[in-house]
C-alpha cells in the first residue's frame, strides 16, 4: 500500500504535497528568490514573461525534488528529530518506493522545463543536478554541509541570468557570492534549532561547526551579503529604490543578529527569523527591479 492509514488519515495527494514541503512555501519561496533577483536584474528589469514563469516553475520542480531526495536520504533520521519526525517517509505514510517515483517525475518536469532555456543555461541546470542530490549525505561527512546547499542555490543565480542574456558577468559572481553568504546565513539559522538533535545523532551542521560563535557567523554571512550586494549595486549602477531596499534589509540583518546572540532565545524564534528572510528577499526583489529602471 502507498499510505499506511494508521499512521496518515490524509488523502494521497495531500501527503504527497507534504513531501514535496509545497505546504510549507518559505522553504520554497526563498530558493525562488535568487533566481528571480538573477533573471531580471540580467534583464535590466524587464525579462520576458515567459521566461520568468519558466524559473517560477522551474525552482518549485527542484525544490521539491531536492526536499524529497533529503527525505529518502533521511528517513531513518527523520523519526529521531522533533521538527521531522512526522514527514510522511519518516513516518512511514509513503513507501521508499513512493518517494523516488515523486522524484524523478520532479527532476522530469524541471528537466522538460530546462530545455526551454539556452544551451548555457542547460548544461547549468545539469551541472546542478549532482549538488542537489548530494547535499543531503553532505551532513553525514562533510563540517559544514550548509555550504553545499548554498552552492546548489547559487546555481538559479547562474541559471536565471545565463537564460536572460545568454551569459554570465561579473555583476552575476557578484549576486552568486551573496546568494551563497545569505544562505548560510539563514541556513545556519535554521540548523540552530535542530542543534540537540544533530548532535546526538551525530549529524553535521554549520550550527553545531561554528558552536558558541554561530550568531556571529551568521552576522558575519549576513554582512559579507550587504557588501557583495553593495558592489553589485555600484557595478550595474542601480538607482535609489535598491539603495533603500538594501539599507532596510541591512537592518533587519542586524536585528536578526542581535536576537540571535541571546543564548536564551525560544525554540520557534529560529524558524521566525529564516521566515522573515523570506520577506527581506522579496524586499531586495522589488529595490532591484525599481533600481534598474532610470529616473
Amino acid at each position: 500500500m502507498l499510505i499506511q492509514q494508521q499512521h496518515n488519515p490524509d488523502p494521497i495527494w495531500l501527503t504527497i504535497i507534504r513531501l514535496l514541503r509545497w505546504d510549507k512555501p518559505a522553504g520554497r519561496l526563498i530558493l525562488m528568490i535568487p533566481a528571480l533577483w538573477a533573471v531580471f536584474l540580467a534583464a535590466r528589469g524587464t525579462p520576458p514573461l515567459p521566461l520568468v514563469g519558466v524559473i517560477v516553475l522551474g525552482t518549485l520542480a527542484t525544490s521539491g525534488a531536492g526536499c524529497v531526495l533529503n527525505d529518502l536520504w533521511d528517513r531513518d533520521i527523520d523519526p529521531q528529530v522533533n521538527r521531522t519526525r512526522n514527514r510522511p517517509l519518516a513516518s512511514r505514510a509513503l513507501s521508499v518506493k513512493v518517494g523516488i517515483v515523486i522524484a524523478l517525475v520532479a527532476l522530469s518536469c524541471a528537466a522538460v522545463l530546462a530545455f526551454y532555456l539556452n544551451p548555457l543555461s542547460f548544461w547549468l541546470c545539469v551541472a546542478a543536478v549532482p549538488v542537489i542530490v548530494l547535499y543531503p549525505g553532505a551532513k553525514r561527512v562533510f563540517p559544514v554541509p550548509q555550504l553545499v546547499l548554498s552552492i546548489a542555490w547559487g546555481f538559479a543565480v547562474l541559471i536565471s541570468w545565463s537564460a536572460a542574456i545568454a551569459r554570465l558577468e561579473v555583476a552575476t559572481w557578484l549576486l552568486w557570492g551573496a546568494t551563497v553568504l545569505w544562505t548560510l546565513g539563514f541556513d545556519t539559522v535554521y540548523a540552530m534549532s535542530d542543534r540537540e538533535d544533530d548532535r546526538r545523532i551525530g549529524i553535521n551542521s554549520s550550527a553545531l561547526f561554528f558552536g558558541d560563535y554561530a550568531a556571529d557567523a551568521v552576522g558575519i554571512f549576513f554582512a559579507g551579503t550587504v557588501l557583495l550586494l553593495g558592489w553589485l549595486g555600484v557595478v550595474m549602477q542601480l538607482n535609489f529604490p535598491f539603495w533603500i531596499a538594501l539599507l532596510l534589509a541591512t537592518l533587519g540583518w542586524i536585528w536578526h543578529y542581535i536576537r540571535l546572540r541571546n543564548p536564551q532565545l525560544p525554540q520557534l524564534t529560529y524558524a521566525e527569523i529564516f521566515r522573515q528572510n523570506v520577506w527581506i528577499g522579496f524586499l531586495l526583489l522589488v529595490g532591484m527591479i525599481l533600481g534598474s529602471f532610470k529616473f
